[in-house]
């Protein structure tokens, strides 16, 4: 029997919650998705529990989605591989037409469940390792802390063409020159530039960094539940209240648009033809990152 992709453990007051497909670089499937949402809901009706740690087995948080069992074009390309929680009576769409109502609403339900970490009760920290990269920051940003091993990287590459982030919580991590700079290019961000720019909150050595996040979460619990509730309650609204959600609205169905762009199908078809790392590094070669790298 194989391993759950999400594993949970509560210990010294704290819960970690752990992606579990390092064959795979923990890319995101629908269950790890659920499993993520599920942990967290757990950890906060947990007594035992006053933070949360979120991070990747095999020294990678998470590759952002597995789009093995998706098309983009169309969804899902095996029966519940992932969920799409909207249907509705008429007919069904012709083959390589792009539906996007049943588009956002496959898509809204991945940034729902993300932002489970944001409305937590309970402070949540995440380990970056590796490279976050793509769909991986739509989850990573929801938490509240990120903590950043000093070799790892995130960024948006999918700005460069075919996607927008969903979450979007660019703009409100980074303030405006900064996510400008970020999404219209899609650089890669390395972990000192990470903390120089405020994106991260502590970078450690690769082989430390769980151990200071747990130390972290550790002292976060000794402090009241309420307290720490209301603290993040109060911070969260403020930026509600400046348009996360409606920003994560057009952000979710701005990324269906932008992978039905004539651009976006033609580098598709290309994909089909000369194979996706050929394409990657091509997009990548004026930015010397991503697909460039060895």
């Amino acid at each position: 029997m194989s391993e759950p992709t999400v594993l949970y453990t509560e210990e010294d007051g704290i819960a970690v919650i752990t992606l579990n497909r390092p064959d795979k670089l923990n890319a995101l499937t629908n269950d790890m998705v659920q499993g993520i949402a599920d942990a967290v809901a757990e950890a906060a009706a947990s007594v035992d529990v006053g933070a949360i740690v979120l991070r990747g087995a095999g020294g990678s948080l998470t590759a952002g989605y597995d789009l093995s069992s998706v098309n983009e074009f169309s969804g899902p390309t095996q029966p519940d591989a992932w969920d799409t929680p909207y249907d509705a009576p008429g007919p069904e769409p012709r083959p390589g037409n792009w539906d996007p109502v049943r588009d956002y609403q496959f898509m809204n339900h991945n940034v729902r469940r993300f932002m489970s970490l944001w409305e937590c009760p309970k402070p949540v920290i995440a380990e970056i390792a590796g490279w976050a990269i793509g769909g991986a920051t739509d989850l990573v940003m929801c938490a509240d802390l990120l903590f950043m091993a000093d070799d790892a990287h995130i960024g948006y590459a999918p700005s460069r063409i075919y996607g927008l982030p969903t979450t979007m919580m660019w703009i409100h991590r980074l303030g405006l020159e900064h996510a400008k700079h970020y999404l219209l290019t899609g650089r890669a961000i390395d972990a000192p530039t990470a903390h120089r720019i405020g994106l991260v909150s502590e970078v450690h050595p690769a082989d430390q960094l769980s151990t200071a996040a747990e130390a972290e979460a550790r002292r976060l619990a000794t402090i009241p539940a309420n307290q720490l509730a209301l603290n993040k309650l109060l911070i969260n609204q403020a930026y509600e209240n400046m348009g996360l959600r409606s920003t994560q609205m057009l952000g979710t169905f701005f990324d269906g648009i932008a992978r039905h762009t004539e651009e976006a199908l033609q580098w598709a078809e290309d994909i089909e033809q000369r194979g996706l790392r050929a394409v990657i590094a091509d997009r990548d070669r004026p930015w010397q990152d991503y697909g460039q790298r060895p």
